[in-house]
């Protein structure tokens, strides 16, 4: 009976502290509650500074994004040599004083302008002189030597040398090259020209084939040949007019139109005839029946 008390008690006192749980929990639900408004109130005077209307985002648990790699930083550029920013700082400042001076031509600022040009000149001039001393000391750089001289002497050989070697030149292309001769029998340059033309085929054997526009005669060329339309194929549109052609290849190339010297034919016909004269026109050398 004792037995059965106790254990009833023991379940009794269990009931009790249950209930007591439960009827205490919403007072400590209220007690935290009241707790916190009286935190917030507090944080509400205390800290003024967030404002009236402020709002925290939560931290978040997502891991915070990989910042980049900063980018290496770029190679410094070589630095200039200090000839070339003197130079620089030169070439600006005679700007600038010229621009001054147009835009504002004060007696004061053309003086300046002037005065440092004439430095600049000086500067120049000093490189002049170095300049010619080098070439002179260095033949490969002395413009005088190399190509055409310009002294009067040495041109004169130079002019006698030259006429040698491209008399030697049309010789050889007398073996196989003929000269176009087209002229009018009423235009008086031809007339004028013809004896030239004559002489040079005589000095150096290359054959001169006259070819007449107008089917007259012209003297020093019995076998004048009329035109057969070869002279609207090379577009012959003044006379006279010398063609240099290549029978056995086929080609043709201009020489030169109006009256020319015999001096002038010689370097034409072998400048034309070497390697950079090359090209040429269309052949119709079979049209008119030359072989």
């Amino acid at each position: 009976m004792k037995i059965f008390f106790a254990a009833h008690d023991l379940r009794h006192c269990i009931l009790l502290v249950a209930a007591a749980a439960l009827a205490l929990s919403p007072l400590m639900t209220n007690a935290q509650g009241d707790q916190e408004i009286q935190d917030s109130a507090q944080r509400f005077w205390t800290e003024s500074w967030r404002g009236w209307h402020f709002y925290e985002a939560p931290e978040s648990d997502l891991p915070a994004a990989p910042t980049k790699p900063k980018a290496a930083a770029s190679p410094t550029a070589p630095l200039k040599a200090p000839e070339l920013v003197e130079f620089e700082r030169l070439q600006k400042s005679l700007e600038d004083l010229r621009n001054i001076a147009i835009m504002r031509p004060t007696e004061a600022n053309v003086r300046r302008y002037m005065e440092l040009e004439a430095q600049v000149v000086s500067r120049a001039s000093v490189f002049a002189d170095v300049a010619q001393r080098v070439a002179w000391a260095t033949p490969e750089l002395d413009p005088t030597v190399q190509g055409r001289p310009v002294n009067a002497k040495a041109l004169e050989v130079f002019e006698q040398t030259q006429q040698v070697d491209r008399s030697h030149a049309v010789v050889e292309l007398a073996r196989d090259h003929v000269l176009f001769f087209f002229y009018r029998s009423d235009c008086p340059y031809c007339h004028a020209f013809a004896p030239t033309l004559a002489a040079f085929q005589t000095r150096y054997g290359i054959e001169v084939v006259a070819i007449s526009m107008d089917g007259g005669p012209m003297p020093g060329f019995a076998h004048a040949r009329a035109d057969n339309g070869i002279a609207t194929t090379l577009k012959v549109s003044q006379v006279p007019a010398v063609f240099l052609a290549q029978p056995f290849t086929g080609k043709i190339a201009p020489i030169g139109f109006g009256v020319l010297s015999e001096a002038q034919l010689l370097e034409r016909i072998a400048i034309v005839a070497g390697p950079p004269g090359e090209a040429t026109l269309p052949s119709t050398v079979q049209q008119i029946g030359l072989r």
